[in-house]
């Protein structure tokens, strides 16, 4: 039977108030330091106290993920460490939806100079209208007069001209880190405490490519040494280490492949250009239907999303508004960064051990907790603000 444990208020406090070496993995989503949207939660990412605490209930050998932004991941792996964690590796999430965040210098030389800029096209100027009329319902406070913006899309003559300031996001770091072992050796601490491992075998990736082609290892060079016809110490176990390989490939065959650190979410955008694409686990940005599943009986609000309406508009550049940057329309799910249960359930998946218990420290819209319940995982969420807290507890109830 699934177990959910819901708790409002501070993390830093609540972890506290749970006994140490009592959950299996930590998956989570916390601020990520960039002042996102205004939210006073994402001034800065989580202190090295709170990750202490994460560490206290964590059993040894457990694993953490945690997102984290590109310009702030530093920050965040390294509180992770000075907390005791070992940091394993970085997960990937790669998707194709990210708006350049980007200032035109070029024009804003221009507009220095008081240079002449040639006109190239034409604004949608009621995409315009509509991401004000966005802005008004939401109660923001306006940074551009949108009734006296341009018309026209100017390209100028200056050496600064096609200059900007930003990448185009296109992906989001997920540490990987683990408490260390109490045991001596990795199988003892998985007998001792279950925890240790990652799943690798419930994460393979599938594939509908044939590989019924690929050949297993036959043969494996006698490696000579110093030229002197000594055979290295390994290859005196040559044809077990022949039966390892083969078994691998057999497997890989049956069963897909073994997971990689980069997940992608299957846009033409994310995979351009790659050939075996097979190989990597894919999964999309959460979907509207996905956000507001469960919150049938909840008011609707705008402004909270970062993700899309289908569709495309104009933006003020002239560039495409396509996706999450598009004018949002209300929704009941006012969480800002939801993330897509599927692949939620893929890293629970991955580092929590059969019927254990995942923490979520940030827990948001529930996501993880969605999660879990499909994974037969137990749960722990906390969250500081109330609203989420009843989002959640909805989402999670209400999903199948």
């Amino acid at each position: 039977m699934f177990y959910m444990q819901i708790i409002n208020g501070d993390s830093l406090v609540e972890l506290q108030k749970l006994p140490e070496n009592s959950v299996d993995s930590v998956v989570c989503d916390p601020p990520y330091g960039l002042s996102f949207m205004g939210k006073k939660w994402d001034y800065d990412v989580p202190t090295t106290e709170l990750w202490k605490e994460v560490y206290r209930v964590l059993k040894p050998g457990g694993h953490l993920l945690s997102f984290f932004g590109t310009r702030t991941y530093h920050r965040g792996a390294v509180r992770i460490e000075d907390a005791g964690f070992e940091i394993r590796d970085m997960v990937s999430w790669v998707y194709g939806s990210g708006f350049p965040k980007s200032h035109n210098i070029g024009k804003a030389v221009d507009k220095l100079q008081g240079n002449e800029r040639e006109i190239i096209g034409k604004k949608n100027i009621n995409a315009i209208k509509a991401l004000q009329k966005f802005k008004e319902q939401d109660g923001r406070t306006l940074k551009t007069d949108f009734s006296n913006v341009e018309k026209h899309i100017t390209k100028g003559n200056s050496p600064y001209e096609g200059w900007g300031t930003a990448l185009k996001p296109s992906n989001e770091p997920i540490v990987l880190a683990r408490k260390p072992l109490s045991e001596k050796t990795i199988a003892k601490n998985v007998l001792e405490w279950g925890t240790g491992g990652i799943n690798i075998d419930e994460c393979r990736v599938e594939s509908n490519e044939d590989m019924s082609n690929i050949k297993a290892f036959g043969s494996m060079p006698e490696n000579k040494v110093d030229g002197k016809g000594f055979s290295r110490p390994w290859m005196k176990d040559k044809q077990s280490i022949l039966d390892k390989q083969n078994t691998a490939i057999e497997k890989m065959k049956t069963q897909g492949r073994f997971p990689a650190n980069l997940i992608l979410d299957g846009s033409e955008e994310a995979t351009a250009g790659m050939g075996d694409k097979a190989r990597y686990f894919y999964v999309a940005k959460a979907s509207k239907k996905e956000r507001n599943g469960g919150l049938e009986g909840f008011e609707e609000k705008t402004g909270g999303s970062m993700m899309a309406n289908t569709g495309k508009v104009m933006g003020l550049g002239g560039a495409s508004l396509k996706g999450e940057n598009k004018p949002k329309q209300p929704e009941k799910n006012s969480h800002p960064t939801v993330k897509p249960v599927k692949l939620m359930q893929y890293l629970v998946r991955l580092v929590t051990p059969k019927g254990g218990t995942v923490l979520d420290p940030f827990m948001g819209s529930g996501s993880t907790g969605i999660a879990c319940k499909k994974e037969n995982f137990d749960f722990i969420g906390i969250d500081l603000d109330a609203e989420y807290c009843k989002i959640a507890e909805a989402r999670i109830f209400n999903s199948q």
